[in-house]
């Protein structure tokens, strides 16, 4: 690696808003864009869709107004959500708006689909172990068999990350990372699945062309453009977790963990966990999800403690020792999801006496959402994993991090840069275009730890045993 004065542009476009961000070789940040966006709705069809077009509009103009701040890009990079889907005819015009992941509108093709093939099979290939209305698959069978108009007319199948890559370029290619929730593509031997494409009624003409992630695969307006990764592997790569004794968690509203593995985990009929491929040749990546996290605090916040910021709340949580003088909490306020899933499964709160207090209740659900943390590492391995780092609102409360190293046993990192998927966008960026000569070089250099959280030899033996028995007793799954 030598390289000197590089600007290096990362494009993160999430369900309802874009970000983008220029770096410096260093991993310094010299300019940052949000745009946000309102995806359209019908309430009386479900269907959940967002102009084609206004995508691109959007990366151009902050393309544009990057550059122009920062005096010069050399090196552009897109991450983006996984499952949005664009159809257009062989002129790259789009047939119909893109249907975005959200979508459910092919709840009676994803049934038909598994019926079909049986979810073993589809893990066994693709590394997702359900098939749900908002995979691909499911979608281009319900066009097929809804709107054989548009069908008849489409020419190229796009995912988001495809389409912005072939307006900027012209060229139409994609990434294994993006393509690995389609359950139409092979993550064991990088191809197209073409049993699945066959009963689809799809060709391999009509998809991208594969490449890696970290390519670059065209310019715009003279820039190089490079293949990016699905935004929470960027996410990954942008708090330097590019190996496999390192995961990445981020708390927000929900909890979200990203772990490394060299193999596709071996198939298991009572677990949810995707396997996608990852940016790294040769990895794959296992994604887990807690669907409320951050926003079991903000529910009490909102509800019983709304003249109390976050940081009041860390404050009382901070007083009460660990195991919160025997409450416990469960958060599934919307059903628990990994590593037990359960969309019955409620919040419940136990253990109650007069003496509990709103600290007691703050702290409760923090160290819930820290057993859930822990149940996940748990069910990947836990003895794998040195260090956990970490991102997100979570990320930015002094107690919550301390206490997940208390729970865990591991070391946790927080990060400099916030913006971790433009981050990572941007660290691809600079190896596609040989300013390094991998993502890890990359990482090295670009990620800059903020603070550390060691676990301090508090005890939550007894509290994690008492969640468990909890969990045990309340979150039975039942036919």
């Amino acid at each position: 690696m030598n390289v000197g004065n590089k600007h290096y542009l990362g494009i993160d476009v999430g369900t309802t808003s874009l970000k983008a961000a220029v770096f410096d070789e260093k991993g310094q940040r010299l300019g940052l864009r949000s745009v946000d966006y309102t995806l359209d709705t019908d309430p009386s069809t479900g269907y959940i869709e967002f102009d084609a077009d206004k995508y691109i509009t959007m990366c151009r103009q902050v393309i544009d107004e990057l550059e122009a701040e920062c005096g010069g890009i050399d090196a552009i990079s897109v991450d983006t959500q996984g499952e949005t889907m664009i159809l257009t005819d062989e002129e790259g015009m789009p047939l119909c708006p893109a249907v975005v992941w959200l979508d459910n509108r092919a709840e009676e093709e994803a049934e038909e689909i598994r019926a079909q093939f049986g979810n073993k099979l589809v893990y066994e290939v693709t590394g997702q172990p359900e098939i749900t209305a908002g995979w691909p698959a499911s979608k281009l069978l319900w066009f097929r068999k809804n709107k054989p108009e548009i069908w008849e007319k489409a020419r190229k199948i796009f995912l988001l990350e495809d389409w912005i890559l072939y307006r900027l370029t012209g060229n139409f290619v994609t990434e294994p990372t993006i393509q690995s929730s389609t359950t139409y593509y092979d993550v064991r031997n990088k191809c197209w699945w073409q049993q699945m494409l066959d009963y689809l009624g799809v060709t391999a003409g009509q998809l991208p062309a594969l490449c890696d992630s970290a390519k670059q695969v065209g310019t715009y307006k003279g820039i190089p453009v490079v293949t990016g990764a699905l935004d929470q592997i960027a996410g990954m790569i942008g708090v330097g977790v590019v190996d496999g004794t390192h995961i990445s968690e981020m708390t927000g509203t929900i909890m979200a963990i990203c772990a490394m593995v060299d193999e596709i985990p071996p198939y298991d009929p009572d677990s949810i966990i995707p396997c996608h491929i990852h940016a790294i040749d040769g990895k794959y990546c296992l994604i887990l999800w807690s669907s409320t996290a951050g926003m079991a605090l903000k529910w009490f916040r909102n509800q019983f403690a709304e003249d109390y910021s976050f940081d009041d709340l860390n404050d009382l949580a901070v007083k009460i020792p660990a195991g919160s003088d025997g409450m416990t909490m469960l958060p599934y306020f919307t059903g628990s999801t990994m590593p037990k899933y359960n969309p019955d499964a409620r919040a419940v709160f136990a253990g109650l006496n007069l003496s509990h207090t709103r600290g007691h209740f703050a702290r409760a659900i923090m160290e819930a959402v820290a057993f859930i943390l822990r149940q996940d590492l748990e069910y990947l391995g836990i003895e794998k994993f040195d260090e956990i780092r970490i991102t997100g609102g979570g990320a930015a409360s002094y107690l919550w991090p301390q206490i997940k190293a208390d729970v865990t046993g591991k070391v946790l990192h927080t990060v400099e840069e916030s913006e971790t998927a433009c981050l990572g966008g941007a660290i691809m960026a600079a190896v596609g275009v040989g300013d390094f000569t991998s993502i890890a070089e990359a990482a090295s250099e670009f990620v800059h730890l903020k603070k550390t959280y060691a676990p301090s030899g508090e005890d939550y033996t007894v509290a994690y045993r008492k969640f468990e028995e909890l969990d045990e007793k309340m979150n039975r799954i039942t036919d």
